[in-house]
């Protein structure tokens, strides 16, 4: 018996040069292409596609439907809602190969993606910052950031903990966990997390 530390359904594939961390599962129809490298204690939901050329950090949950393509980069504690997608050339067409154009785009510690939200490709999420179901990132989202809509905007702020941040005032505290934050130049500064 060969003890793996990681869990693989059997109705998935998992390519030859893909590094599993310990305690990751993967789930009923996905596809892991070469070269990717899944940090530890992930959940990958059903009918995931990564890869080839992939970084997953730790403790991430890619939920169903969700295709992660080369160019993309994702670190430690990042939410994928269901059937969010992913990029990797702007300006796509079938008769014309452009796999050298291909942008990088890289989500930041902690952030989520909502559900169906559409990430093309170039654009760095922020840690921490929260992509609203349904919307389309064409730019940066800052640090904390909340961005809804098509194309997406900063619509507010949330804490580390995912509460929304409410009121206008500069400084601001977590109803849920207290943390405080100060809005500087369009930007969310943490004050004291826990």
């Amino acid at each position: 018996m060969v003890d793996t530390h990681y869990f693989v359904h059997e109705s998935s594939y998992v390519d030859d040069g893909v590094e599993l961390g310990e305690g990751t599962r993967i789930w009923h129809f996905c596809h892991i292409l070469a070269n990717t490298k899944l940090g530890k204690n992930c959940v990958i939901g059903q009918n995931v596609m990564i890869g080839p050329d992939v970084l997953v950090g730790d403790r991430c949950k890619i939920q169903n439907n969700v295709s992660i393509f080369k160019g993309v980069t994702i670190e430690d504690e990042v939410f994928c809602g269901p059937s969010c997608v992913f990029t990797n050339v702007y300006n796509p067409r079938a008769f014309i190969e452009r796999k050298h154009e291909f942008r990088p785009t890289l989500v930041k510690r902690g952030a989520t993606i909502g559900a169906n939200a559409t990430i093309v490709c170039g654009v760095t999420i922020g840690q921490y910052a929260l992509v609203a179901a349904g919307s389309v990132v064409k730019s940066d989202v800052p640090d904390y950031a909340l961005v809804a809509g098509v194309p997406s905007r900063t619509v507010g702020w949330v804490c580390r903990c995912g509460t929304t941040l409410t009121g206008h005032q500069a400084s601001r505290r977590c109803p849920s966990c207290s943390n405080e934050y100060e809005v500087r130049e369009d930007r969310l500064i943490p004050v004291s997390e826990r």
